[in-house]
């Protein structure tokens, strides 16, 4: 009996620790994927898509990567509720003609089926940033009710 609770207590620590040390890493950075493997994870995994298609001479990019993307509330968020997806446009030309990137940066969200939800083109600053991701998260909760 004490044996099965030692293992008990044991199992629980190590799942415990396991849990924690993935919950601290995904919030000190958001995790990017690249197009094509952002795509199939988020159908795997049900999950909304951010995706934001930038250069590394575009000076707004690096002002978002900077105050947008090293937020703690957005990094909460984004790993929370979406797969990101992050698209050099110089690079990945396919993708970028496919949704029709003129400007940069350029930030689209997609359901968990892949259909476009919205699209925002330019920088977007901190405090509306991060209420389009909360009513993203909200409009699909609200279908889920319907």
């Amino acid at each position: 009996m004490k044996q099965k609770l030692i293992s008990s207590v044991i199992l629980a620590a190590i799942c415990l620790q396991v849990f924690l040390s993935d919950s601290f890493a995904s919030s000190d950075s958001i995790k990017w994927y690249s197009f094509d493997e952002g795509m199939a994870v988020g159908a795997a995994e049900g999950k909304k898509i951010y995706i934001n298609f930038y250069a590394d001479w575009c000076t707004y990019c690096k002002v978002m990567e900077r105050e947008i993307f090293q937020n703690p509330a957005v990094i909460l968020q984004l790993t929370k509720n979406f797969i990101s997806i992050k698209v050099d446009s110089d690079k990945e030309t396919k993708v970028t003609s496919m949704f029709r990137v003129q400007a940069l940066p350029d930030n689209w969200f997609l359901s968990e089926k892949g259909e476009i939800i919205g699209r925002r083109k330019g920088y977007i600053p901190l405090d509306i940033f991060t209420k389009i991701l909360k009513a993203v998260v909200a409009g699909s909760a609200q279908k889920k009710q319907n």
